[in-house]
């Protein structure tokens, strides 16, 4: 298993991938399985706003696609001066598939904070 500061790194270089012509703000993931296998991905956006896919669930899409959906943990980097925090439904389907996943969420200056997404999302949405 990769360290937060290791997973970390790989998705700060995912986010040298994002197409972020409205926003310009690029976001890496990288997305860590129980078999230790990662998984990166970068935000995609689109003119169509709603069309857009955050960088955590092309991580996760791009992991299930390959048969994989035993989450361990995710880490999020975006180049801010605040942690760059998931979307509530990049939140939601993470819990999907572990909603004891770890996350780790860095800034721009290399800090970072880790939890499980227990604290992120405390009362999923669940059948």
């Amino acid at each position: 298993m990769l360290n937060d500061q290791d997973l970390l790194d790989l998705a700060r270089a995912a986010a040298a991938h994002a197409y972020v012509p409205y926003s310009h703000f690029p976001v890496g993931a990288a997305l860590e399985c129980a078999d230790g296998t990662v998984f990166t991905g970068c935000n995609v956006e689109n003119a169509a706003y709603g069309d857009t896919i955050c960088a955590e669930r092309c991580a996760v899409v791009k992991a299930v696609s390959e048969g994989h959906v035993d989450f361990a943990h995710i880490a999020i980097w975006g180049n801010a001066q605040d942690c760059c925090w998931p979307c509530g439904s990049c939140r939601q389907v993470l819990s999907e598939f572990n909603k004891r996943i770890t996350v780790t969420i860095g800034r721009g200056d290399g800090a970072f904070v880790t939890m499980p997404l227990t604290e992120l999302l405390p009362h999923t949405f669940d059948f």
